[in-house]
C-alpha cells in the first residue's frame, strides 16, 4: 500500500514509544484486537527497532511502521527491521528521496507550505502535519486546503480522543496520530484489555 492507502486503514494510528521490549508484542496485540492493525513505533528509545521486529514476526495482522526517522540511515533501518511505511517529523530532499528510492511508504512531515512545496516537488502527496497544534491546527490545515486542494494530511501533535474528530471531519485529513491509544500507565500496569477498549473506541471516530 502507498502511503494514502495506509492512512484509509483507520481514524487513528497510534504513536508508540516502547521502552519495555517485553510490552511490545502483547501491546501491538491488545491494539489490533481492538481494531487498530496501523501502528508506529518511534524510534525515540533503543527498543524501537527491535520492538518493531518482534511485532512483525508475532503479530501478522499488524501493519507496523517506524516514526520519528530523521536520515538516510533511518531508513535503512527500518527496512532491516521489516516496517511496511516510515514517518518523519520533517523532511529534507535526500530524506525522501532515499525512501522513494527505497520503496519505503513514507509521510513525511511538514509544516509551513515550503515543506509541502519540497515535498510535491520530490512527488509526494501525503504528508503528516506536525507538530498539529502547536502550528496552527484545524485553522492552518483549513488554509492548506485552498492551495493544496488534493493533499492529504494525518495531523499529529496535541490531538487527543476529545478534539480528534474535529481533526476528521475536515476534508484534507485522512486520520490523526496519537499517544492516547497506548498511556504509559496502562503499558506499564500491562492493563491490555483497557488498551484493547481505548483502540476499540477509535472505529466511532471514522468519518462517514
Amino acid at each position: 500500500m502507498n502511503a494514502r492507502e495506509l492512512l484509509a486503514v483507520q481514524p487513528v494510528i497510534p504513536v508508540m514509544v516502547i521502552d519495555d521490549l517485553d510490552t511490545a508484542v502483547p501491546l501491538a496485540r491488545a491494539l489490533v484486537d481492538g481494531g487498530v492493525r496501523l501502528l508506529e513505533i518511534t524510534m525515540r528509545t533503543p527498543a524501537a527497532l527491535e520492538a518493531t521486529r518482534r511485532i512483525v514476526e508475532e503479530v501478522p495482522n499488524a501493519i507496523v511502521g517506524v516514526g520519528t526517522l530523521t536520515t538516510i540511515a533511518d531508513i535503512a533501518l527500518a527496512i532491516e527491521a521489516g516496517a511496511s511505511f516510515g514517518v518523519s517529523p520533517g523532511a529534507t530532499p535526500a530524506l525522501l528521496a532515499a525512501a522513494r528510492d527505497a520503496g519505503l511508504p513514507l509521510l513525511p512531515g511538514v509544516m509551513t507550505p515550503s515543506d509541502i512545496l519540497s515535498g510535491l516537488a520530490e512527488g509526494y502527496d501525503t504528508f503528516k502535519f506536525f507538530p498539529a497544534q502547536q502550528a496552527g491546527g484545524m485553522a492552518m490545515l483549513k488554509a492548506f486546503h485552498g492551495p493544496f486542494p488534493d493533499l492529504v494530511f494525518c495531523p499529529t501533535g496535541g490531538i487527543d480522543v476529545s478534539t480528534a474528530p474535529q481533526f476528521l471531519a475536515l476534508p484534507n485529513v485522512a486520520c490523526v496520530g496519537g499517544s492516547w491509544l497506548a498511556p504509559k500507565s496502562a503499558v506499564q500496569a500491562r492493563d491490555w484489555p483497557a488498551i484493547t477498549r481505548l483502540a476499540a473506541e477509535t472505529q466511532a471516530l471514522r468519518r462517514s
